[in-house]
Formats: structure tokens, C-alpha cells, sequence
């Protein structure tokens, strides 16, 4: 089991930034560009080995732009944040630029300048490559995984232990508030936090917090986010024994994750596993059920680095190979209450679950419905 050590970022190695900015000079030359713009908070992250500047949480535009060259790497920031970055981001190798904050578009005017080239050759101005930056960062390096691995204990102990502190009657936002204490402390975010209850659950695939009081079933879900990755977690409570169309439906939803999971081996595809998702959903009685929810896929610096379905046959990824050092985070869902979801490790032999804190209920290797009341899986 890996660490849940966060390093500092002024800590995170040199020389995953230089084999990031290789690769990304490889797009530039492959793709014939004379630079590359990535002002998006996910691709600013994975390219500076974690660095968020997150100013405004869940913007999906970071407040400072990578600029990468054949010969030089620049971030763009404006005055307000260049002073903090120079100082603790350790950003050792990139020019750092300041632009006006009140400047209309000072940021775009200064990696235009930095560029010093058309945005026809510019990717990420006139070029699209999203999915060619998705692609290169798909398959986590070794410190990535350490920095994941660390994040996944931290999601989901953050939500055992606010379902651990619910007693009946509790209003879903206190026990959402705990679970977001509990990510703060360990300096993440819940990028996405999710708190429902009783009849709620079994109605809603999203049952919000509404300040709803939860007297016999709590249903707590967290995508987390530090550093630029993202893992995901969701855990049941019960008072008591589940009704038996709730413990029907998370059976259902248990098998549907563990046909998917089994298929999102070394060497096959997205495609082959979004098939095995869809004839699991018709093996377990709900056919095309797949398409009340979403199902999740590869998870990294974004909650989903790209979804797609079982009909998406001409998708780009259909036919990407599943790598080892890829984190997934299936997401299967049958209405009347079953759901699962945890954060994988592919590894060469198998899958690792990352999001395991070794202290909550188990049930076929997988996590349980914590019963407050016995102590037990419901």
C-alpha cells in the first residue's frame, strides 16, 4: 500500500515536470505547432507536477497559463498571484510572466507575445488538443500514483468518518459538512459532495443535501480533488438492516462494478469495457440501465478524464488500450438505491482499489452498508 503522505509542492520532483514538457514538445512537433497554451486548471496541473492556484474552487480555467515552446516553458499569471508563485510554487525552470489583472484579456495578450506566433500554429489557441493532452497524462507516473494513492485514503476516510458520526435524524448537511471538514484538513476539495438519505436515495440518482433529516439510510458520495488529481468514493450507512429492494439494488450495482472492473485489464480497450458495463447491466435484469447515470471511466486530473457509453463505438477512446498506471473509477447505478464507486489502480497483474482506509466493513472484498447500529454490514 502506498503512503498518504502529501509532499509540499516545492517538493515534487524536476524530473517529472521534464518528462511532462518532453512530451509535451513531442505534441508540438508532432502536431507541426510552434507552441502549446494549456490554460485549463487540470492540464496546468498535471504539466507542473501538481500546481492548482486554485483562486476561484471548480473554475476549470487556471488563473495561471503553461506556455510551452520547442526551447522554453513560461507560466502566465497576472500581478496579483506572480509575487506567491515566484516564491513557493517551485516552478525551478519556467519563466514567470505578469500580466495587469484589470488588463482586458492580459493573459491572452501575454502568452500570444510569449508564443510569438500565429494562433493557427498556437495548440490551445487556434488548435484544438485537449484530447491529445488527455491522452499523454492517462497513465500515471510513479510519483502521480504516490500523490493519488494518498488522496484516496484521505476521500474516503473523509467519508467514513462522517457516516461513522451520523446518528439518526441527523440533517444530510451536517454529515456533508463533516465529510468536507475532514477534506479540508488534509487540504483537498470536494470537487463534487454528495449527502442524501432515507427515501431519497432510492428516488434520486443525485440526491442533494436539503437539509433533510436521515433517519434510516445515508448515502454519502465525494469526488476529491488536490493537487490537480481527483479520486472517488461513495459509502452507505443504515440503521439498522437494509430494506430488501435497497440491499436488491446495491447487489445489482456490486455485480455490474465488479464485471466492469474485471474487464479494465492491461491491454484491452475502453471499448471492451463499456461493452462488458453494458451486457452486465442486462446480465443482473436491468438492460440500458446504464443510461440513467453516468458510469464513470478513467479518473485523474479531471473527475472523468473522458466518459463515453456502449453505443459510442466511433469515440476516439473506444479503441485506446486500458494502461497500466491508469486510476478508473467506475460508477455503475440501479434506481431503488444501488451504487458503487471507488478509485482503481491498474496495475499488471490486476487492479488495486486505492480508496481502502482498512477500516470500514468489507462485503465480497468490497465496501459494505455500515450498520450503526450493529456494527456490522446491513
Amino acid at each position: 500500500m502506498f503512503g498518504t503522505t502529501e509532499p509540499e509542492l516545492a517538493d515534487r520532483p524536476t524530473p517529472e515536470v521534464g518528462r511532462k514538457l518532453a512530451a509535451v514538445r513531442s505534441l508540438v512537433e508532432r502536431r507541426q505547432l510552434d507552441a502549446v497554451v494549456l490554460q485549463r486548471a487540470d492540464a496546468v496541473a498535471w504539466v507542473t507536477g501538481g500546481l492548482t492556484n486554485r483562486i476561484e474552487a471548480g473554475n476549470p480555467v487556471s488563473a495561471a497559463w503553461v506556455v510551452v515552446t520547442p526551447d522554453a516553458a513560461h507560466v502566465v499569471t497576472t500581478n496579483v498571484e506572480l509575487p506567491r508563485l515566484a516564491a513557493e510554487a517551485g516552478l525551478d525552470g519556467f519563466e514567470l510572466h505578469g500580466a495587469d489583472w484589470f488588463e482586458p484579456d492580459g493573459l491572452l495578450r501575454m502568452a500570444e507575445e510569449v508564443c510569438d506566433a500565429p494562433a493557427e500554429r498556437i495548440g490551445g489557441f487556434g488548435v484544438d488538443v485537449d484530447d491529445d493532452l488527455i491522452a499523454l497524462r492517462l497513465a500515471l507516473d510513479s510519483a502521480e500514483q504516490e500523490r493519488l494513492s494518498a488522496l484516496a485514503v484521505d476521500a474516503a476516510r473523509a467519508l467514513e468518518r462522517a457516516l461513522r458520526g451520523w446518528a439518526p435524524g441527523e440533517v444530510d448537511l451536517d454529515v456533508q459538512a463533516r465529510a468536507a471538514g475532514e477534506l479540508e484538513r488534509v487540504g483537498a476539495f470536494g470537487a463534487c459532495l454528495i449527502v442524501g438519505g432515507d427515501d431519497r436515495v432510492e428516488r434520486f440518482r443525485h440526491p442533494l443535501a436539503a437539509a433533510v433529516p436521515m433517519r434510516h439510510l445515508v448515502m454519502a458520495v465525494v469526488v476529491a480533488e488536490r493537487h490537480g488529481l481527483h479520486a472517488a468514493a461513495t459509502r452507505f450507512a443504515s440503521a439498522g438492516p437494509l430494506p430488501d429492494s435497497v440491499r436488491a439494488a446495491r447487489l445489482a450495482a456490486a455485480e455490474v462494478e465488479r464485471l466492469v472492473l474485471a474487464a479494465s485489464r492491461p491491454s484491452a480497450t475502453y471499448g471492451d469495457a463499456l461493452l462488458a458495463l453494458g451486457d452486465a447491466y442486462a446480465a443482473v435484469g436491468h438492460a440500458g440501465e446504464w443510461c440513467d447515470h453516468y458510469q464513470g471511466g478513467p479518473i485523474g486530473y479531471r473527475q472523468r478524464e473522458f466518459e463515453i457509453v456502449p453505443t459510442q463505438v466511433d469515440s476516439r477512446w473506444w479503441t485506446t488500450p486500458i494502461s497500466v498506471g491508469t486510476a478508473v473509477a467506475w460508477n455503475p447505478s440501479i434506481a431503488g438505491g444501488g451504487k458503487c464507486e471507488d478509485t482503481y489502480l491498474v496495475q499488471p497483474d490486476g487492479l488495486l482499489r486505492l480508496t481502502d482506509t482498512g477500516e470500514w466493513p468489507l462485503e465480497d472484498g468490497r465496501p459494505a452498508v455500515l450498520d450503526i447500529v450493529g456494527g456490522e454490514a446491513a
